[in-house]
């Protein structure tokens, strides 16, 4: 469900956000796999928000991780429009964004 692609500019500008928004960091294949997108246009994008300051990014081994850049100076008014447009979206694609284990599970806990 996109809501600010007509602000934005583009679909794939509104997933990278709100996808950074909703676990703080992420990598261009990961956002690209979950929403099933073309993993150019993300890293376009990515690299345009980095351009313009919105986000910072750094390598860990060979993967360019990126998040919200903490000295943009819009980044509440942005974080706040983000939310508001995360809140819209529907019930079980928000959680499904917002419960997200990086870490591997224990060896032999129960699900």
């Amino acid at each position: 469900m996109m809501m600010l692609q007509p602000i934005l500019g583009s679909e794939n500008s509104e997933r990278t956000l709100i996808y950074i928004l909703a676990r703080d960091e992420a990598y261009a294949t990961e956002i690209a796999r979950y929403f099933n997108t073309n993993l150019y246009g993300i890293q376009r994008q990515l690299e345009k928000l980095e351009l313009g300051g919105v986000l910072v990014s750094w390598t860990s081994g060979r993967t360019r991780i990126y998040k919200f850049n903490r000295r943009y100076p819009f980044l509440e008014e942005l974080r706040a429009l983000l939310q508001k447009a995360l809140s819209f979206y529907p019930a079980d694609e928000r959680e499904d964004l917002l419960i997200y284990r990086r870490r591997p599970r224990r060896r032999g806990k129960p699900l």
